[in-house]
């Protein structure tokens, strides 16, 4: 076996070498097969990755593999994860006795790695065995990995993706799923941010009591009224936000992380009172300033409002004191979210941290050495050696242990404003 360090460098020079050749000295038909065959160099890498994916080990301090090959190779979290469970299906597994096991897609396995396959090939294959329902027996399934697998090496993506939905309907001809089948499935997800309008896009797979039961509360709440100009669409998004309106600050909900179950929000001084620009949500999602003002911030919302030249808080609006709950209020409207660096928890999944030294240590609850960290960045610097403290500008700064390959820091994801140009900074 050959030194890893070796063989990264005469890559790095092949790929100098081929950066460095002239393609148009070869006839334009030929072209192809050179960047056909570079593109097949490029899935050979790519699935090398994956196989070494498998062999990274967390040790002390070191977060889980995802959050680290995220930062390290700056790719999205989801991605890593993504790469870690590509590789789980697609490489050789070992027993903890030493015994070498097929992947879990053996002969698609086989495909990627001679570089025959794309990931838009894999994500299809993936999909396939996702959605198939439980009661398609063994045989079965080894014979439609193995058929795809076969496919995939001369087909697109969406032309696999034809065949295995004609495959999909031929192992289920009745169409038959049972309720583990539908209760695996069903779901409810964000499809990335917020549009430029600020609405957002969202995807439901209702089983059949939660569609049985919108179809009622549509039927009431979203029916037409006289000279009502919205469309069928509008009108059940509005009775969707009728219906969790409704139930926002209930008592009967409990609370959630030590507050009531509500909309906590946060603004300027400045934006509010030029009913312009947005507010801020602990859920991270921007609220255009009139929609803020025409809401009126009803009873059991919290809307904290901060000067925006000095940061300086200058109003909690709220139905009831809450002692220090309030703090944690405040936090959320300072911090919106977990202050890790590269962390994307939101405010409302985030636990209050001390910065500087931890209460059973005998920190003090004291406002300016609190901050927000989710539950799993508390516990790195709980039990893995990492390092939180205040610096300037109210900021939370994150230290890891010396062998950790991540970069310290602070979190600027929940407060993308503050990578805009200042006004003095424009040309």
């Amino acid at each position: 076996m050959g030194s890893i360090d070796v063989a990264l460098d005469a890559l790095d020079a092949a790929v100098e070498l081929l950066g460095a050749a002239d393609i148009e000295e070869l006839p334009a038909p030929k072209r192809f097969a050179v960047i056909e065959r570079l593109e097949r160099a490029v899935r050979r890498q790519v699935a090398v990755s994956h196989d070494q994916i498998t062999h990274l080990e967390c040790y002390e301090g070191c977060p889980p593999i995802p959050i680290v090959l995220a930062d390290v190779l700056r790719i999205s979290r989801a991605a890593a994860k993504r790469r870690v469970r590509d590789a789980e299906q697609l490489t050789p597994r070992i027993t903890l006795t030493g015994e070498t096991l097929a992947p879990p897609l053996p002969e698609t396995a086989k495909a990627w790695e001679t570089g025959r396959l794309d990931g838009e090939h894999v994500r299809v294959i993936q999909k396939f065995f996702r959605e198939l329902p439980d009661h398609v027996g063994p045989v079965e399934i080894e014979k439609a990995e193995r058929t795809l697998a076969q496919h995939a090496q001369t087909m697109r993506p969406d032309q696999l993706e034809k065949i295995a939905d004609r495959l999909a309907t031929h192992l289920n001809p009745d169409g038959t799923f049972s309720e583990e089948d539908r209760a695996r499935k069903r779901g409810f997800q964000w499809c990335g941010g917020q549009r430029p309008d600020s609405m957002s896009v969202g995807k439901l797979i209702a089983d059949p009591l939660l569609r049985a039961q919108l179809d009622a509360w549509f039927a009431k709440f979203a029916a037409p009224q006289p000279e009502d100009l919205r469309s069928h669409a509008q009108r059940q998004h509005d009775a969707l936000t009728e219906l969790v309106g409704s139930r926002l600050g209930d008592p009967k909900l409990g609370q959630h992380n030590g507050l009531p179950v509500t909309m906590i929000v946060t603004t300027t001084l400045q934006d509010l009172q030029k009913g312009a620009g947005h507010a801020v949500t602990a859920g991270g999602t921007l609220v255009p300033m009139t929609d803020l003002i025409r809401a009126a911030v009803p009873s059991y919302n919290y809307l904290a409002v901060f000067d925006g030249v000095s940061g300086q808080s200058l109003w909690l609006g709220r139905s009831k004191r809450l002692a220090s709950a309030d703090q944690r209020i405040m936090l959320l409207a300072k911090y919106r979210g977990c202050t890790a660096p590269g962390c994307t928890v939101n405010g409302y999944n985030t636990q209050v941290h001390h910065a500087a030294k931890d209460w059973k240590h005998g920190g003090a609850t004291d406002i300016d050495d609190l901050t927000l960290a989710c539950k799993y960045d508390n516990l790195l610097v709980e039990n893995e050696g990492w390092e939180t403290r205040q610096v300037a500008g109210g900021h939370t700064e994150w230290i890891p242990p010396p062998d950790v390959p991540l970069i310290g820091g602070t979190n600027d994801f929940h407060h993308p404003e503050r990578f805009l140009p200042k006004d003095d900074e424009e040309d």
